[in-house]
């Protein structure tokens, strides 16, 4: 089996969180700085699978799990104008 690095962020790892469409892009970015200098950048498809990931565990009575798988999806399996790979809610 693989073994996997984790990090886990607690609200005191955190210098700065910022939300924005950058310059010359048309889509959301969300940039978190670490205490430690290290940015992680997420695009607007990823924080939008996790918040809905997110939302449905936390609403949800029966829901305690959401695991997100990445795949590449062929043009016929996909909406018109989204991007090959996406994060499938898996089950």
């Amino acid at each position: 089996m693989e073994a996997h690095k984790e990090t886990v962020f607690k609200n005191e790892d955190i210098k700065e969180v910022v939300i924005e469409v950058p310059e010359g892009h048309r889509h959301l970015r969300t940039t978190i700085l670490i205490q430690d200098g290290q940015r992680v950048i997420f695009q607007e498809a990823t924080i939008a699978n996790i918040v809905r990931a997110y939302v449905t565990v936390k609403t949800s009575p029966t829901v305690k799990r959401v695991r997100l798988v990445g795949l590449s999806l062929p043009k016929g399996e996909r909406k018109p104008g989204y991007a090959s790979w996406q994060l499938i809610e898996e089950g």
